[in-house]
C-alpha cells in the first residue's frame, strides 16, 4: 500500500490531517497546472481552493481506477472550465475553421542555442510562446499543457478529461499546429 492509498482510506474515514497531507503533496501541482491553464495568479488559487474543496466533499466517491493526481487533474480542467465559462467573454474558435488545417507541409522551425546572446532571445521566445499558448483555445490548451508541459502520457489525459486516446491526439495534434503556425513569424525574423 503505498502513502496514497493510506492517506485516501484515512480521508474517506474521515480524517482531515490525512486529507490535509493530500493537500500538501499535490498543492503545487495543482497550482501550477491550474496557472498554465488559467494564464493568471489570482485564478490559478481560486482554482487550487476549489479543486481542493471539491476532492474534500468528493474524496469518497474517489475509485482508486487512475491515479490520484489524474482524478485531481480532472476536477483541476472542470474547474478552469467553469471559471472560464463564467468569466470569458472571447469566442469560441474552432480550430477545424482555420486555414491552418489546410497547410499540407510542416512548418520549419529554427534550432537556437544557449549562448549568452541566445538567453535574451530565449527571454523573448518565451514571451511570445506563453503568448501563443494563452491563444489556443481552451480545450486544445488543456490537452497541450498535460500532454507536453506537464509530461502526462496520452492515456493518462484520457482518463482525466474522459476524452479517448484518439480525441487526444486529434487534440494535441491540432493544438501543436497552431502554435507552430503561431510561432512561425517569430522563426522567420
Amino acid at each position: 500500500m503505498d502513502d496514497d492509498t493510506a492517506l485516501i482510506a484515512s480521508s474517506k474515514a474521515g480524517d482531515k490531517r490525512a486529507f490535509g497531507k493530500l493537500v500538501k503533496k499535490y498543492e503545487q501541482m495543482v497550482y501550477s497546472f491550474a496557472f498554465k491553464i488559467c494564464r493568471d495568479p489570482e485564478k490559478a488559487e481560486e482554482v487550487l481552493q476549489e479543486t481542493f474543496i471539491n476532492a474534500y466533499r468528493g474524496i469518497k466517491s474517489f475509485s482508486g481506477k487512475s491515479k490520484f493526481s489524474t482524478w485531481l487533474y480532472r476536477i483541476v480542467t472542470n474547474n478552469c472550465l467553469m471559471m472560464h465559462r463564467k468569466k470569458s467573454h472571447e469566442p469560441v474558435v474552432s480550430l477545424d475553421e482555420t486555414e491552418l488545417l489546410k497547410e499540407t507541409g510542416e512548418l520549419q522551425v529554427a534550432h537556437w542555442g544557449e549562448t549568452p546572446h541566445d538567453a535574451i532571445l530565449n527571454k523573448e521566445l518565451k514571451e511570445v510562446l506563453d503568448k501563443a499558448i494563452e491563444n489556443l483555445p481552451l480545450d486544445y490548451r488543456i490537452v497541450f499543457v498535460m500532454r507536453d508541459v506537464e509530461g502526462l502520457s496520452t492515456q493518462e489525459v484520457g482518463n482525466a478529461l474522459n476524452l479517448s486516446v484518439p480525441a487526444v491526439k486529434s487534440r494535441l495534434h491540432r493544438a501543436r499546429l497552431f502554435l507552430r503556425n503561431e510561432l512561425d513569424p517569430y522563426f522567420r525574423k
